[in-house]
Order: C-alpha cells, then structure tokens, then sequence
C-alpha cells in the first residue's frame, strides 16, 4: 500500500505542477501507459520479466505488464532545456513501486552536437529509449532472452551525441559516461561503476542498425548467500590449506569485477514489413556467466493489423571455473574432503542461480491491432523452453520443468 502511494505521489508531483503551465509554450507533457493480464499453465514457477520479483501463474495477475509513466519536457530557451520522466511498475520489489526513470538537462551546442547530464536511459539495446513504452513497440514485451543480460536502466553522468545526415542516410553516434545502481530481486543492490557506452546507428529509409558496447565495473552488494558461500571458501583456504579454494572465492566473488556488454541490432519497416532483431554477447570477470543472447521478430500489417512472430535464445558461453579438488590429501581431517565436495556442489549451482543467470529459448506468436488513435491492443501468446533448470523463471519449485505456455493481452497508451 505504501509503495502505491509513493508512485501515486511520483505521477502527481509531474503533473500537478504543469497543470499550470499547460498554456506555455515551453512545457510539455507527455505520458505512456500498459494495462495488462498476465497468466501461464503452471503454478511450478512464475514467468517475470527481467528482474521482477514475483511472476504470472495460473491465476491472471496484472503486476508483470503493466506500467505507467509521465514525461515533462520544459525548454529554457532554444538551446537548453530539462526533461524528468516517472515510472510506475513492479520490479525487484513484490509490489508496484516508483522510481525517476529520467532527469536530465540537454545543451545543444551546435546543430549537430547535443550534450545531456544527469539520469538518461543506458544505451545498451535497440530500443532503449523506449523500453517501457509499450505503444512504441510491436511485440507486446522485450525478449527476456536479450533483455535480462544487462540489468542497468539508467546512467548517472553525462553523454554526448552527434547527428548528422550525408543524403539519404543519417548516423549517429552517442558516447555515455557515469555510474549506475539497481536493486536485485530478493534484496541485493548491483553497483554499476566507470560505465562507459558507446552506441552508433545509421538510419536509411525504412532500415535502421546499431552497434552498441558497454563497459565497466561490478559490485554486487547486500547478497546473504553469497557472502555466506565467500567466507566458506576462504575458511576451507585458510584452514585446510587448499589454496584452489582461495582462488575459487577470489573469482566467483562480484567486487569491482571488469564486465562487459557487446551488441548488433537492425529493424526494418518497408511497406507492411516489420523486421527487427538484436544479438548481443555478455562478459564478466566474476561468476556471473558469459552468455550469447539473441532474437529475431517478423511481422505484416494488413489494416490496423499487425500479426508477428519471434523466436528468441539465450545460452551461457562460459561460467566461473570450478577448480576446487575433489579430495582432501591424505592425512587430513575426515571432514575436509565431504566439506570440499559440499562447497563444490554449491559453486556448480552458480550457473542457474539468480537474476539472469539460466538458458532458455521462446517462440512468440501476438498480434497488434491499432484501433484508436494513441492506442494499441496486443494480444500474446509464448512458448517458453528453459534448456536448464529453471531458465529465466522466478520461484521455481521442487519438480518444476519446462515448457511453459504464457498468455498475455494489453492496452497500450500514450497522450
């Protein structure tokens, strides 16, 4: 109830002050919603999107699509201006809670060159901009597959952009720097440190790519089991002399740890012809895994109709190496070995153990109907196929196993 009043309070503070100034010229006002039902065929585990505490069952929740923002736009004169956005939605918390998604101040100094400083969206995917705007998107929701491998939404710092068109073609280039923070389902914070982004695109006619990289430092803060598991290993190091389990806590451990977030993307809208499609890698230096994620979605408009397809895939390319021994030498203590073994066991786990960490794929079937100016009706139905465990399922029970059938249907706004 709490969290309800503080994102009812978030939307207010945007729009009640510009209540006021809705006759000058300066101020704009915009805003974007998704009113949703969620369901699957299971109640084994939950289906989230990334980092959401809780999921969809059985039971039609409204908790996993849907969302509301305000966006206010105040121009300063013709060449500053300052824009915040609000963001309704339930996250890392079990419940639907606020957050200032963007505050930013923008100087153009040249026709060319803008720069902005203070909290912009991370350059990391095709549509980071628009992530959250349901209405702005064909597919219903992000790929999970793609979407979960990079956790920061935002950015602390400043960037720079420049655009410029040669003929038919207009590229553009944006170079972030800064810092970033997000808490993580079930307590923890993920601190984001020196992130630098680059994002490059080229524009002509109806076909759009990108390339875009991220880089900078990890500290993962605030995890119990973790913590518990990191001084395990540097006891077991420290008294049984098994230096490989210093090592091992040396390299799961998420502390300033180097990573990295690679990825290629395209769209094309010719004619009725709707194509867009991403590929990224993911690289950490700790045991969070390497992975290759990537999708491809297909539609065709007839009328206001748009039905699409997509099929998306994540896989881990590598995980932190498990060099505990198998045995303790002889003569040591009786429990060093079994302790050895237990610890290992726990490490092993590591792959398919928490947010974003899992393979899975989905094939996606939905159609959207543009019925009403500004706003959108989608209907969407997954397939989803955990290859491991549980995949990118939330609070999966004892005796769970895929495949998981999603069910979705959504109103999408914007005014």
């Amino acid at each position: 109830m709490k969290k309800r009043i503080i994102a009812s309070a978030l939307a207010l503070s945007f729009a009640v002050p510009c209540a006021f100034a809705q006759n000058a010229s300066a101020v704009r006002i915009s805003g974007f919603g998704t009113g949703a039902l969620t369901w699957t065929n299971t109640d084994k585990a939950e289906f989230g999107r990334p980092n959401q505490a809780s999921g969809a069952t059985k039971d039609v929740t409204t908790g996993v699509d849907s969302n509301f923002g305000v966006q206010a736009d105040y121009a300063v004169n013709s060449w500053l201006s300052v824009t915040g956005q609000g963001l309704v939605r339930k996250d890392a918390q079990d419940d639907f809670g606020a957050e200032l998604a963007w505050a930013f101040a923008k100087a153009r100094v040249s026709d060319d060159v803008a720069i902005r400083v203070g909290r912009m969206g991370v350059p990391a995917f095709m549509i980071s901009d628009y992530r959250n705007v349901g209405f702005a998107n064909t597919m219903l929701r992000p790929p999970a597959e793609m979407y979960s491998q990079m956790l920061f939404n935002t950015v602390d710092g400043a960037d720079v952009t420049w655009q410029h068109s040669y003929g038919d073609t207009t590229y553009t280039a944006q170079f972030a720097v800064g810092k970033s923070k997000v808490d993580i389902a079930g307590g923890p914070t993920l601190d984001g440190r020196r992130l630098t982004a680059l994002n490059l695109v080229a524009e002509h006619g109806p076909l759009t790519v990108r390339f875009g990289r991220v880089d900078g430092r990890l500290a993962l803060n605030g995890s119990t089991s973790l913590a518990t598991l990191l001084n395990s290993l540097n006891a077991v190091a420290a008294g049984y002399r098994i230096p490989q389990a210093a090592q091992l806590a040396s390299d799961i451990d998420v502390h300033d740890k180097k990573a990295s977030f690679t990825s290629l993307g395209a769209t094309l809208d010719w004619n009725d012809v709707v194509v867009q499609s991403e590929y990224a890698k993911r690289k950490t230096d700790s045991y969070i895994n390497d992975t290759t994620s990537w999708y491809v979605m297909g539609g065709y408009r007839i009328g206001k109709f748009l039905p699409y397809y997509s099929h998306a895939r994540l896989t881990i390319d590598g995980s932190v190496n498990n060099g505990m021994p198998a045995a303790c030498p002889a003569g040591y203590p009786a429990a060093c070995t079994p302790t050895l073994a237990a610890l290992s066991g726990i490490v092993s786990t590591l792959r398919y153990t928490g947010v974003s960490q899992g393979e899975q794929q989905t094939d996606t079937i939905g159609v959207r109907w543009d019925f009403y100016r500004s706003l959108a009706l989608k209907v969407q139905f997954d397939h989803v196929r955990p290859n491991q465990a549980s995949g990118l399922m939330v609070n999966a029970q004892p005796g769970f196993h895929g495949p998981v059938n999603v069910g979705a249907v959504a109103l999408d706004f914007v005014f």
